[in-house]
């Protein structure tokens, strides 16, 4: 558990002053009570008052007080929360790498099998987009609730030349944030992608009054997630390390799948060979950097199952949370409690 106001555990220190100010009202009473004319008027007094329930409440006002002061700091912790995700983006690679068939019957068609899986485990609230990604991204399917759009739109799934995995991680912020501005290298020019965020009814508080976007927490962002699957061997476009990047500074989760095996396979076409392998560090790259996860996929089966965890996960998600209403609830339990057990044991408050 960790504090966003740690300075205010100082106050912690009232707590001692508080003992002995109990302990001191104890000793005090003990005196006025010697003055009685007979033992017997003082066992009378303190003897049906001595045992536990004495001291039971202001114990537990003296609980409810720490319980306050932590709550004051504002403490957080690593908690497991429902997802409040309202859309998601299949980033699919269809480079012409996806056809080798080291994942039966080939890459692509494992994939979209899998994303076929996915998308009928999805809650029919959440809206789901498809970004596919060769030499080029583009959006294929704009986020929608229509679950026969978003299959039809992976039915459509034509390979290209070439891998850009950067390119289509820009083209799913830029679906998530259309005003915003993305900026990076590529081909030896600079690409700019432009769009209004999918929450702006929520307001720019993310803007400067410049208009320029502040960074976030990486995963912070909990509108939205995308899901990129690729064999991660990108050969064109910006760098996908950057492009996570810009997620990151937006609080967007990125979760990776690669599909494919290390040795990879050897692909010919006409007049030319070239094997295809997995690159897993840049996949696992992308996620750490956006705190998403990273899934390997070596078969059609293991890749079904990797969506399966991943809608559990979005399902239920863990990250740090802020847990000061529960400190402060406890507080006001106890104060309860103490106020109802004095009121019903000695007919005053304390």
């Amino acid at each position: 558990m960790s504090f966003q106001w740690p300075t205010m555990l100082w106050l912690l220190l009232a707590v001692p002053l508080l003992v002995g100010l109990y302990l001191w009202l104890l000793h005090r009473r003990k005196r006025a009570a010697v003055r009685y004319a007979g033992l017997s008027l003082v066992k009378e007094a303190l003897g049906a008052r001595q045992g536990i329930r004495r001291h039971l409440p202001p114990l537990l006002f003296l609980l409810a007080m720490t319980l306050l002061i932590v709550s004051i700091a504002r403490p957080t912790a690593i908690v497991t929360l429902p997802s409040q995700h309202e859309t998601v983006i299949l980033a699919m690679d269809v480079s012409g790498s996806m056809r080798a068939a080291d994942v039966e019957p080939t890459r692509l068609a494992a994939a979209q099998a899998a994303a076929r899986a996915f998308i009928a485990e999805q809650p029919r609230t959440t809206r789901i987009g498809v970004v596919t990604f060769g030499a080029s991204a583009a959006l294929v399917q704009p986020p929608t609730h229509s679950r026969e759009d978003i299959l039809a739109a992976i039915e459509r799934f034509e390979l290209q030349r070439g891998t850009a995995v950067g390119n289509g991680i820009l083209v799913s912020l830029k679906t998530l944030f259309p005003d915003q501005e993305f900026e990076l290298p590529s081909m030896g020019g600079r690409r700019a992608l432009r769009g209004t965020p999918l929450d702006a009814q929520r307001g720019n508080a993310g803007n400067g009054s410049d208009g320029q976007q502040k960074p976030v927490a990486p995963g912070s962002y909990t509108s939205a997630v995308i899901i990129l699957l690729s064999d991660g061997q990108s050969t064109t476009g910006p760098d996908p390390a950057e492009a996570a990047r810009l997620a990151a500074e937006r609080g967007v989760r990125i979760y990776t799948v690669g599909i494919g095996t290390p040795n990879g396979e050897i692909l010919i076409g006409e007049g030319w060979s070239m094997r295809v392998r997995l690159d897993e560090e840049a996949l696992k790259t992308i996620a750490q950097t956006t705190r998403g996860e990273y899934f390997y996929a070596g078969t059609a089966a293991e890749l079904k199952s990797v969506y399966e965890t991943m809608t559990s996960k979005m399902v239920l998600e863990t990250g740090e949370s802020e847990i000061t209403a529960l400190f402060s609830a406890a507080a006001a339990v106890a104060a309860v409690l103490a106020a109802l057990l004095s009121m019903l044991w000695f007919n005053r408050i304390f």
